[in-house]
Parts: structure tokens; sequence; C-alpha cells
């Protein structure tokens, strides 16, 4: 159909989210506020002159943007605190703020090369001092010299030194139906297309014919195609563990083939790889980024080459190029924006590929057909656009209270008005949040499994920031009383130490969690135990701790321990120790809560 026969209803679905000024030049927009060519040419960015009906891919676009001006309204915020704070006299930590914020940058046009583009990029800082190592490393645990002493673990040295993953002797391309493809194809769209939406339907219809003709030549369209069919595998085998917890016979039977097929599909991608390596086109690209296994460095290091290969395709736009493939780079560009901000968030000292630096200057995903279905489609695009806006919030509060040199963290007089301002930016999320991605704050169990991974994030971000009110009370005598608190200091601890438990509390194996996410959660969960365990010290803060705190030991490495035995091709070494370091803790924790209940009875 041409441009003249479009039906006047998808005129408008494609410009109804442009500014007035853009669709007066007839030039794209990208829906920001102010967009990129308004900022570029000075122009007073205005929407909605033009009344235009909405539809739910314009409900889509209008959360990014609500989201993105959230993010704006926090940047200027937090400049004015640091501004308020600049003057007054700080402890031995004292920070300079406008190393952290620049307010030159809040409403100025985007400069790459700009100093203070903290805000305007949400990036990680290298070193920052968030990692479960450096909670590990607090003085806080020279009371538990056993535990840092058996646990004191490098994750690099641990996952460095892990032997390589072995290729098969001989590829054998494994035989599949028609109906197995359909089936294998459709889990991967179901699960990993769902999270990452990076692959549209008429890809997914090329893997199917692709698969289905049994060729497998040198190509890149040949290690796609037999990548997604090992994703898809490893879909249906993570989905068998969330769904059966006492499987039968016949199921285990059925997860050890879909285990074997998935490995003899991912051997043969494996063996094809390089050369999508030595492409620099979107299939290529697209090819590395679905590479990445549980192994963090290794996941790491295709997510590095995939970023490069992002970057260097978007800085040399072709303005010819098809626009679907462009959405299909931009989503994966914000995939890896995700994904390597998760491995920075534990491997502070791997180097950046640089994505971050420009992340504000990448439009948010915006239409682009990956699922059958329109519903299946609008809440893969909200999901996403949700795990982007979390992501950067997340990566805003490791660096305004965790960087090395400029967090404020452990500063007592500026971290309060940065802690508040963050905490309502992510209150201001979960309520963005679209109807089937609503959740409770508690530990009942959530229908939705997209939902309950949000909830975790939702903690997650919450225990950070409230963290450093953590710090300070422990920064106090262990025998201080209730009395020695001050208000504003026991409820930061209590906020922070009951997201720590409802995170603990909530954990489940949700595939999203299990298939990507295993490893960051067992460090992430060590985190949580080392947390809790260091507050027991304090008597004040004992009676903040819900008697089921004692079982979130036990509860955490029973699911994790379950989780680091299914890809079946040997045990992260780190997962391995994270459990370890669990369950001591857990032990650590139960004869404190314990002696804590003797003190009281008697």
């Amino acid at each position: 159909m041409s441009l003249e026969e479009t039906p006047d209803y998808r005129k408008r679905k494609r410009t109804s989210h442009a500014c007035d000024p853009c669709r007066y030049r007839k030039v794209r927009c990208d829906g920001r506020h102010p967009c990129t060519t308004c900022a570029n040419t000075g122009e007073e960015c205005v929407y909605g002159t033009e009344a235009v009906p909405k539809n739910k891919s314009d409900l889509i676009l209008e959360v990014a943007v609500r989201s993105e001006r959230l993010l704006q309204d926090m940047s200027a915020q937090l400049a004015r605190v640091s501004g308020m704070l600049d003057g007054k006299a700080s402890s031995q930590y004292h920070t300079s703020p406008t190393a952290i914020i620049s307010p030159s940058t809040i409403n100025g046009a985007h400069r790459a090369d700009s100093p203070g583009d903290h805000i305007s990029n949400a990036t990680l800082s290298a070193f920052h001092a968030s990692t479960t190592e450096s909670i590990l490393a607090w003085p806080h645990f020279n009371d538990f010299q056993s535990l840092r002493e058996d646990h004191s673990f490098s994750v690099f040295h641990l996952e460095s030194s892990r032997a390589p993953l072995a290729p098969r002797p001989t590829t054998v391309h494994p035989y599949a139906s028609r109906s197995e493809i359909d089936r294998v194809v459709h889990s991967f769209q179901r699960n990993v297309n769902f999270w990452y939406p990076t692959m549209s339907v008429a890809q997914a219809a090329e893997v199917q014919v692709h698969i289905a003709a049994g060729v497998f030549g040198d190509s890149v369209k040949s290690c796609l195609a037999l990548l997604v069919m090992a994703l898809g595998c490893a879909s249906e085998l993570i989905c068998s563990y969330a769904a059966h917890e006492d499987p039968n016979s016949e199921e285990l039977e059925l997860r050890s083939h879909r285990r074997a097929m998935g490995e003899i599909y991912f051997d043969c991608a494996f063996k094809k790889i390089y050369l999508a390596q030595a492409e620099c086109t979107v299939d290529a690209v697209q090819s590395i980024f679905f590479a990445f296994l549980q192994r963090p460095l290794q996941a790491w290091s295709f997510i590095h080459a995939t970023a490069a290969k992002c970057r260097l395709l978007l800085a040399y736009h072709n303005p010819d190029a098809n626009p679907t493939e462009q959405e299909c780079l931009r989503r994966i560009f914000w995939s890896c924006y995700i994904l390597e901000s998760d491995y920075l968030a534990e491997l502070s000292a791997l180097p950046q590929t640089g994505i971050a630096d420009i992340e504000s200057s990448i439009p948010l995903p915006g239409e682009y057909q990956t699922h059958l279905s329109q519903t299946d489609e609008e809440q893969s695009s909200l999901y996403f656009l949700a795990c982007i806006s979390m992501r950067r919030l997340l990566n805003r509060v490791h660096n305004l209270l965790y960087a090395r040199d400029t967090g404020v963290a452990f500063d007592n007089h500026q971290f309060p008005s940065v802690v508040a301002e963050l905490a309502h930016q992510l209150e201001e999320w979960k309520d963005l949040l679209p109807p089937p991605f609503h959740f409770t704050v508690d530990p009942r169990p959530l229908p939705c499994t997209a939902a309950a991974f949000l909830r975790q994030r939702y903690l997650t971000c919450k225990s950070v920031i409230y963290r450093p009110y953590l710090t300070w009370a422990l920064s106090m005598t262990a025998t201080a009383t209730v009395e020695h608190f001050p208000p504003q200091l026991l409820e930061g601890c209590k906020i922070c130490l009951e997201a720590c438990w409802l995170h603990a509390q909530n954990l489940g194996s949700y595939p999203h969690t299990v298939l990507v996410d295993t490893w960051i959660c067992s460090l992430s969960m060590a985190s949580v135990m080392l947390v809790t365990l260091a507050a027991s010290r304090l008597t004040a803060l004992r009676g903040c701790l819900a008697p089921q705190v004692a079982e979130m030991g036990p509860h955490l490495a029973k699911l994790l321990t379950q989780w680091m035995h299914i890809p079946g091709h040997g045990v992260s070494p780190s997962v391995l120790q994270s459990v370890k370091l669990i369950g001591d803790a857990g032990v650590l924790l139960r004869m404190r809560l314990g002696q804590t209940a003797v003190e009281l009875f008697n």
C-alpha cells in the first residue's frame, strides 16, 4: 500500500506524538520534552495544540515521555539541593556537589564531551562503593572475622579462573519438526523477546524458515537463527522450573532433552559467531547480543562488542537506512545499556563501552512489531520502557550516592536531602507503571511475573537509596538504644531493612530472573544478607528486623542452588561462593536474633 493509500488513522498514529513545531516543518520528532529538534533550533517545544485521538501506542510513548520529564525534574531538584548544601560545613567525607551535578546540563543542549554530563546521561561511576565486595569490607564486619576470612573473594578472579566453555568435538545440526520449531521460537518470543524486544515478527518468521530448511551455512543469518533456537530451548527449560516445583519423571526427562537441544544449538551458533564479529550490520549486532551466557565475563565481552557496533552504526547514521532496522538497532542499544549496567553494578572496574555516555541522545523505543498479538507487543514495549527507566534511576542512585570521589552516601550532612529526592523519584516511577504491571509492596505473590520482576527492581533500588542511613547508624556504638537515634535516622534504617527483607522474601523463579539474572541476583542477595547481619549488631536496630528475617538465608540458598545447576555446563564459582556466604551469614543472623530473644525473655 502506498503512502497516498494509507488510511487516515494510520497517518495519525505515526505523527500523534510529534510536537507542533515538528508537525509544522514535517520532520521526525522523538517525543522528548523538549525534543531534540527543538533543543537544537532553540524553538519552544509545545505539544497538544492539534487535537489528535490517542491510541494504545500513544500511551506507551506517553509513559516514556513522562518518565523523561521525571528524570529532568530529579536533575533540577538535585541540583538545587546540592547548591544549597555547597556552602555548608561537611564531615571528613566532604565532596563537591558540582562534581556530581552541573546545572548547565539540565536545560542546555546535550554535549557528549561535557564534564558535567552525569545527570544528562545516567552513567555508573567506575569503582563505586556499592558492590557486594565493598560491603563485606565494611569495618562493621570486624565482629564476624571468620565470615570475612572465608568469603573475602574477588568475583573477577573467581570467574576469570573458570575453565572455558568446551565446544563439542563434532557439530551435529539437530533436526526439529515444524511444530517443534514453532514452539521453540514462540517460547523465545514469549520470554527473551518480551524482556528485550529487539526481534521483529518478520525476523522471527525468517528464523523459522531458516531452521526448517536445515541448511546452516557460514552466514550471520544462520548464526542468528541458531541462537534464537538455543534461547528458545533455554526459555522452555526455565519455564519448566517455574511451573513445576516437584517434577515427575516425565518432566525431568523433558528438561534433560531441552537442555541438550539448547546446548547443541548454542554450540553450532558459537562456532559461527566470528562471522558476526567481522561484520558491522544490524544482523551482526543482533547475533552478538543474543550470544550472552550466564558466565558474567563472557557475557560482558559479547555485550561490550555489541555495544561498540551499536555506537558505530548509530554515529554514522545512514539517512536512507530502513526505519525498521534503525528501531531494531536502538532497541539493542537500550538492551545493552541495561545489561552492561547490571554487570558494572558488581564488577565496577570493568572497562565501560561508553553507551551510557550517550544514552540521553538516543531515542527511547518506538513502534516496532515484535509480537503477533497487539496486546503482547504493547505490554512488551511498556515493560521494556519500565526496565530502561528503572536502570537509569539505579545508575543515578549509584553515582550520586556511591561514586568513588563524589558520592555523598558517607556524608551525613549531604545525603539525607539527596536520598529524599531519589526516593521521591522511585515512588513516581512506581506510580507511572501501567495497570498490568502494578504491584503491592508486601510479601503477597503476584499473578504477573513481569510485575513481580519489576517489584524486585523497585525493592533493590529502595534498599540501595536508604542504605546511607544504615551506614550512619552503624557508625554509632553497638549498645546505642533507640533513644540515641534521631527519628529521621531510625526511620531511614527501618525503610532500608524492610526493603531488604521484602526483596529476599519475594524472590521467586521468575523466568527473567533465572535465565538472565541468576549471577547478579546471587550477589545482590548476598548483599541483602550482609546488610541485615550488620544491622543485627545494633541493639536499636534489632527491633526493626521482622521475625521472618531468620528464614531469609535458607530460602535464598534453596532457590539459588537450584538455579545455578540449570544450565548444565558447570557452576559459576561466584554464584557458588555467594550461596555459601548467604548460608553462613544466615547462621550468624539466626544466632544474633536468638540471642536477642533470650535477652528479651530474661
